[in-house]
């Protein structure tokens, strides 16, 4: 193997035509989206055909690539169908598709030749013999099963040269590598053939149940019913660990997460790539900087998943939180008058005068400032701005694009863990 060291493809999720082009316009050099078969996220805006060639050209166009997602386990007859839209795909110009059943592999290879084939998550790859074994049968790319090591990675790459996609941020699967029937059982709802309810994450009691006796719920004497789910997982502060290590691609998991998820996440990998290709101490100095900004938006408790051990109680979600994000999306920019220093915004969220709010866009551009001068459409004066998508305009103090996002700084409460395990709530 070379030692030049690879700049990794930051991989962002997309789950509607929006949230695509907000990845791309945000810094990720690839995006993986679900069409409307064969995919595990049936609740997800899945694309149409039609969105899919919007998609891909506007992707291309800017430098970018976008992955299909067709990770669903086939039943009998669920693969009818597929060489012809598998077929689509490729005439339309698509970077590849990511697949895990060996059936719609087949298919794919034998009724769609010269579509790019990686191997999805679900296929569990956790060894140097898997990736032979799929490189032999033409797949470019592998995507590690989550439960591997950052030992385990490094191996894999010294002996193997088919790509390596890792994930490095968003929801972790209790079960292995998502392989699970739990919401089977609970909701009738099959999380393979996409259509998980995500039962890990309810909330389940326990009961006292002494022989020949009522149960008795024992609600109250613990701080928080129980789930079964995981933490999040963050890799933001250990990109030298990825690029060191030989990761091609580095993949962000969200396909159902906001605008605000997808542009503030994929902004942060971006940057700590660059940084981090230019030198570790461009990386050292904004490291925090990183890890602050991911508090920003919205999302779980964060942890590093199985890179560096086996995942603890203190990986698991129970008991009262230890952080909670303090903004809130509110807005994002449509269009700037340099003039005036006024910018037209499309509200998401209430706006009121006098609020605290960041600016960020691509480039990890950031400032703060206060909303004023309020107007609606029809440029009345108001003061607050409670129906979402409604058209403002505000002043500015400085510069800002299009296609920028607004957060407004909310106070709230925050639960902290104290060292005997209890917790206390203090304001922010």
């Amino acid at each position: 193997m070379s030692n030049v060291k690879k700049r990794p493809e930051v991989l962002a999720p997309a789950g509607t035509l929006e949230k695509l082009k907000v990845a791309v316009d945000y810094g990720a050099d690839a995006v993986f989206v679900g069409g409307q078969a064969y995919g595990l996220r049936s609740r997800a805006g899945n694309f149409s055909m039609e969105e899919m060639l919007e998609g891909i050209n506007y992707a291309h166009e800017r430098g970018a690539k976008v992955y299909v997602a067709a990770n669903m386990v086939t039943h009998e007859g669920n693969e009818d169908g597929a060489g012809a839209w598998f077929r689509e795909l490729r005439d339309m110009g698509l970077d590849a598709v990511i697949v895990s059943d060996p059936a719609l592999i087949e298919i794919c290879a034998t009724e769609a030749p010269g579509l790019e084939i990686h191997l999805s998550t679900q296929a569990s790859a956790t060894n140097v013999e898997t990736f032979h074994f799929w490189k032999e049968y033409g797949l470019t790319r592998v995507v590690l099963a989550r439960e591997v090591s950052m030992e385990e990675l490094a191996e894999i790459r010294r002996r193997t040269d088919i790509e390596i996609e890792a994930f490095v941020h968003g929801a972790m699967c209790i079960s292995y590598s998502g392989r699970c029937t739990l919401s089977n059982h609970m909701s009738d709802r099959d999380a393979n053939r996409g259509g998980c309810s995500q039962s890990c994450r309810w909330k389940y009691d326990l009961y006292d149940m002494p022989f020949g006796q009522e149960r008795k719920s024992i609600q109250g004497e613990i701080p928080e019913e129980f789930s079964m789910s995981a933490v999040d997982m963050s890799m933001i502060d250990h990109i030298p660990d990825m690029v060191e290590n030989g990761v091609d691609s580095l993949k962000i998991e969200g396909r159902m997460k906001s605008i605000h998820y997808v542009s503030t996440v994929a902004n942060c990998y971006k940057a700590a790539v660059d940084a981090y290709m230019e030198s570790p101490e461009k990386f050292e100095a904004i490291k925090q900087d990183l890890i602050d900004e991911m508090w920003k938006v919205a999302q779980r408790e964060l942890a590093t998943g199985f890179y560096y051990g086996t995942p603890s109680e203190n990986e698991q979600l129970f008991g009262a939180r230890r952080k909670i994000p303090q903004y809130k999306f509110v807005g994002e920019v449509v269009a700037f008058n340099k003039d005036n220093m006024t910018a037209t915004i499309r509200q998401r969220n209430v706006i009121m005068e006098g609020d605290r709010v960041e600016f960020y866009g691509p480039g990890f551009r950031h400032f703060e400032c206060f909303i004023e001068d309020l107007h609606d459409a029809k440029g009345n004066k108001i003061d607050r701005a409670p129906n979402p998508m409604e058209l403002l305009t505000i002043t500015v103090p400085q510069e800002v694009k299009a296609g920028d996002m607004i957060r407004a700084c909310k106070e709230g409460l925050i639960n902290l863990y104290q060292k005997d395990g209890t917790s206390k709530t203090v304001r922010a």
